[in-house]
C-alpha cells in the first residue's frame, strides 16, 4: 500500500493551507481519506499508483508542500483514521517527507519503498520519474494552466471548445498545450504509474 505524508512549505510564516489542500485532493480515491495529521501535515493511505501520481501532482503544482511516499505494509484491519494506522508505509512516509524537505530548491518530493528483491529500484525510479514531471508542474505559467484547467472540463479534451470556452484562439491552446508540456506530463504519469506498482508488489 501506498503512504502520503504531505507538509506544508514555510508553515510556520504564512497562512495554514491544509483545508486548501484537503478540499484540493477530496475526489481522489482512497483506502482512509486524507487528514491532517499534526501541525500543518496530512496523510492519507491509498492502494492505487494513479491516485498517488494525481495527489503529489495536486500537491506540487501549488509549490507550498513537501510529498512524502511509503510505500510497503499498513497494519491490517485498517483504522478509521490514518493517524491511528500503523505499518512500514507510515514509517517509509515519514522518512520520504523528511527526505523531501531537504531538496533545497528542486522539486520536493520523495519516495522510499520497503527493501525486497523483488521491488529492486522501482521506488527509486518512480521518485526520479515524479520529480521530472513534478518540474513541468511547477514550472507552468497561470495561462498555461488556464488552458489546461479549461480542458479538463471538456469531454474529449477538445482543443477548439476550450479556446471558445476561454475566447482565445485555437492556435493559442496549441501553442499553450506544446510549451505546458502537457504531453510529456502523461507519459510520465505512465510510467510513474507502473514503476510505484512494481515497488507496491
Amino acid at each position: 500500500m501506498f503512504v502520503m505524508t504531505i507538509d506544508q512549505r514555510g508553515s510556520r510564516k504564512g497562512i495554514d493551507r491544509v483545508p486548501e489542500l484537503l478540499a484540493a485532493l477530496e475526489d481522489i480515491p482512497v483506502a482512509l481519506p486524507f487528514e491532517r495529521s499534526v501541525g500543518d501535515e496530512i496523510q492519507g493511505v491509498l492502494d492505487e499508483p494513479r491516485a498517488v501520481v494525481e495527489a503529489a501532482l495536486r500537491a506540487l503544482r501549488t509549490g507550498q508542500w513537501y510529498v512524502g511516499v511509503g510505500i510497503g505494509g499498513v497494519d491490517q484491519p485498517l483504522p478509521s483514521s490514518p493517524r491511528e494506522g500503523s505499518g512500514a508505509a507510515f514509517i517509509l512516509a515519514r522518512r520520504a517527507v523528511d527526505r523531501a524537505k531537504k531538496a533545497g530548491e528542486r522539486v520536493p518530493l520523495a519516495v522510499e519503498a520497503a527493501v525486497a528483491p523483488e521491488r529492486g529500484g522501482h521506488g527509486t525510479a518512480a521518485e526520479a520519474v515524479l520529480v521530472l514531471v513534478g518540474g513541468l508542474v511547477r514550472g507552468r505559467t497561470d495561462a498555461e494552466w488556464r488552458v489546461l484547467d479549461a480542458l479538463d472540463r471538456i469531454a474529449n479534451r477538445r482543443q477548439v471548445a476550450a479556446a471558445k470556452m476561454l475566447g482565445i484562439s485555437p492556435q493559442a491552446v496549441s501553442k499553450a498545450i506544446l510549451r505546458s508540456g502537457w504531453q510529456e506530463e502523461q507519459g510520465g504519469r505512465a510510467a510513474a504509474e507502473l514503476l510505484l506498482a512494481h515497488a507496491d508488489t
